[in-house]
């Protein structure tokens, strides 16, 4: 094919080995003088690449071929891996994934805080390693009909009947849409859509397709939390106890004060903890259903501000 520049060249292709892993789940490999940036890679893998872009001394790419699996490469339980853009890490087995978010934190601390000395960064396992995402950001493609995640690098709707990592509650929601969709009986106009699930119900944000934007609750630790879809709340409640444990375990004194607040996850029990409390929230949902759950838990020494910080 040519171009009006002359006839196309075709893309180069390298064989490389992949250093690490970088934030966004790309992988880190050089060659013939560039910085590559290889996309679903693991640590280890010894990879055919072909260059998809270059800006400068960095270049974009995608594998071709595994010559050499790494260790820690698994195959992705996911059908829609690789296409949907949802998840970046299922190439890899569960420790090292722990590990890469480890490493990543790390790389922006030194990076960005410019911090060279750093003690140990703990991480804490999730219980579930599926089935464990309580929300979820949903697009609709009204001319193909296709419901789910954008492609990877894409505006492009890949179609997801089933997705590993949602919650039951949701994955049920996400079947019945796509039941309509069958049925003809789907509304298009909104594009897409906030989803979150509770202890017994979803909230959607818009309203959609008979969803309603409800007020939902959950049961975390000895607290109850109100929120929905249109504010924001923790992704992984399993894991909602131990992070409420880390950020608040010795936290005692006159007076604390807690920024982007959101629905009160931590400032809930920090005003059991402190005589004065102070949230900050620039949302003005989560700022009420902070207020809300404060006042449910009978917690009056705390103010809620709804502010830019």
């Amino acid at each position: 094919m040519n171009s009006a520049d002359g006839p196309e060249q075709p893309l180069p292709t390298f064989e490389v080995q992949i250093e690490r892993l970088l934030p966004g789940g790309v992988g880190l490999a050089h060659a013939e003088g560039l910085t590559l940036f290889v996309s679903l890679a693991a640590p280890g893998d010894i990879l055919r690449v072909q260059i998809d872009r270059v800006r400068g001394k960095v270049a974009f790419a995608s594998a071709l071929e595994v010559i050499k699996p790494s260790p820690v490469r698994v195959e992705p339980p996911c059908p829609y891996y690789g296409r949907c853009g949802g998840c970046d890490f299922q190439q890899l087995n569960y420790e090292t994934q722990l590990q890469a978010k480890v490493e990543i934190i790390r790389d922006c601390f030194h990076r960005i805080g410019n911090i060279a000395e750093l003690p140990e960064i703990a991480i804490h396992p999730s219980p579930k390693q599926w089935q464990y995402r309580a929300r979820a950001n949903w697009q609709f493609e009204p001319q193909t009909r296709h419901l789910g995640y954008f492609e990877a690098g894409s505006h492009r709707v890949c179609d997801v009947e089933v997705c590993a990592v949602l919650v039951p509650d949701l994955q049920n929601t996400l079947e019945d849409l796509r039941a309509q969709i069958r049925n003809d009986s789907f509304p298009g106009a909104a594009k897409n859509v906030e989803v979150v699930a509770g202890d017994e119900e979803v909230s959607f944000a818009p309203r959609w397709a008979g969803f309603e934007t409800k007020n939902v609750r959950r049961r975390i630790g000895d607290e109850t939390y109100h929120f929905s879809a249109d504010a924001f709340f923790q992704v992984n409640h399993e894991l909602l106890v131990p992070l409420i444990h880390e950020a608040t375990r010795n936290a005692r004194g006159r007076a604390a004060m807690d920024l982007y607040c959101g629905v009160g996850l931590f400032i809930v029990p920090l005003a059991r903890c402190f005589e004065r409390v102070v949230g900050v929230e620039s949302n003005p949902t989560a700022a009420r259903f902070a207020q809300l759950n404060l006042q449910n838990a009978q917690l009056e020494s705390t103010k809620i501000i709804t502010a830019r910080v």
